[in-house]
């Protein structure tokens, strides 16, 4: 599944049915450290990262039996060491750290890995633990960290908004003594539906999805259930699918809620939408897309993981646009693959500028990220001939059968 072979020059139609969001159950499983009862998670999507997750609770001690739901039990956990096979794949593996601390007082674990895509420091994490009482030594590639005690609760000003801090901070905080807030925190919908989680199995968390979150510790969490949200980077990547190929689609089983944003361009490019509890509706037929000038930003802005989709819809769109990424630095490595297929591009510093063409050619590309790869496939499915898309395992990091499901839209992708 590295490679895959696109003829190109479709228009995508139909319906589509979203999986489980992957931001969301990531930091979820990692959750389930902090009980010693059983959990059952629903609606969790097929990707590699999961799998990756799910062998690290394993090696840590965890019982997991998956059918439909996803079983887990972290009662008998006896390792607090996560090997560095493991760990270097998932940027996720760092959200071990809190929920060890909490419950074993103790934990090593080595930098974690992920996308290529710019720097992405673990000092925020460390701070926040450290503040909470964790004694915690970084060497040359891994962290080793203890806590005498209980977490102790103390307010918690995060200088720069992080979704993986926030969520780090609030599971240590989960079995704190006192109370802890958390200031100028991340606002996504995976932070609520991560406190959504422990609140079920007995946590005490309100404000999540403001700036401030409240955490009263709690001396034990107990079992339960959850049904991880729908993924909303995916449903954003199959209505960007849809528009640039002057198609038609609808998103079942999605949140038009936590797409607002997305779907406002959407719409000033052109595209015609509905929205229903939980389906959007996007027509593009007959024509065109419009150039657009936006920013990425933590939510509600524009999501970073939907740049380089937003990118593509400007390159083959009328007109100039640009997109400023504010969040990461190296976010702009796909660009010399949209190039290889006729793209006229301009990079200046964090602004990356299109000048619209009316069709891209097919080409050799190489993935290199996890995002970078759907837009790359998405250009493949439009583009005039057959692409062979190279290094393809970073699709499926994050995306749950996305070929199948572009190929019920009329797209026509081979695995070779």
């Amino acid at each position: 599944m590295n490679k895959l072979c696109i003829q190109g020059n479709k228009h995508l139609n139909g319906n589509v049915i979203i999986s489980g969001s992957k931001n969301a159950a990531l930091p979820i499983l990692f959750m389930t450290i902090l009980t010693e009862e059983k959990i059952k998670i629903s609606n969790v999507p097929n990707l590699t990262d999961i799998q990756i997750a799910l062998k690290l609770l394993i090696h840590l001690g965890a019982k997991i039996k998956k059918d439909k739901i996803l079983h887990i039990d972290t009662s008998s956990i006896n390792i607090f060491c996560a090997p560095y096979y493991l760990i270097n794949k998932i940027r996720a593996s760092i959200w071990t750290l809190g929920p060890l601390l909490a419950r074993f007082r103790k934990a090593k674990i080595f930098l974690p890995g992920g996308c290529k895509i710019g720097s992405r420091p673990i000092d925020l994490h460390i701070h926040g633990l450290t503040q909470l009482g964790a004694t915690i030594n970084i060497n040359k590639n891994y962290i080793n960290a203890h806590v005498k005690g209980r977490f102790q609760g103390k307010y918690i000003f995060m200088e720069k908004i992080s979704v993986g801090a926030t969520i780090t901070i609030m599971s240590a905080a989960t079995l704190a003594e006192g109370l802890t807030i958390i200031d100028n925190a991340a606002c996504e919908p995976e932070i609520i539906d991560t406190a959504k989680f422990l609140n079920s199995i007995g946590a005490n968390i309100t404000g999540a999805g403001s700036k401030k979150i409240y955490i009263h510790g709690v001396l034990k969490l107990k079992g339960g259930t959850h049904k991880i949200i729908p993924d909303r980077i995916e449903t954003g990547t199959f209505l960007i699918g849809a528009t640039i190929s002057k198609g038609y689609i609808i998103c079942h089983k999605t949140e038009p809620k936590h797409l607002t944003n997305v779907l406002i361009h959407l719409s000033k490019s052109g595209a015609k939408i509905t929205t229903g509890k939980d389906w959007i509706k996007l027509d593009m037929r007959g024509k065109r897309p419009k150039s657009l000038n936006i920013k990425t930003a933590p939510y509600p802005g524009l999501p970073t993981d939907m740049q380089s989709q937003f990118t593509l819809l400007n390159i083959i769109s009328t007109g100039v646009g640009s997109i400023t990424e504010t969040i990461f630095e190296n976010r702009f490595i796909y660009a010399s693959e949209l190039i290889k297929m006729g793209a006229k591009i301009k990079i200046k510093n964090n602004t990356i500028t299109s000048f619209g063409i009316p069709k891209l050619i097919s080409s050799d590309v190489l993935c290199s990220d996890l995002r970078g790869s759907a837009t790359l496939i998405l250009a493949s499915c439009i583009a005039i001939g057959v692409t062979i898309v190279n290094h393809a395992h970073h699709l499926f990091r994050g995306y749950d059968s996305f070929p199948d499901k572009l190929n019920k839209l009329g797209a026509d992708i081979k695995i070779i």
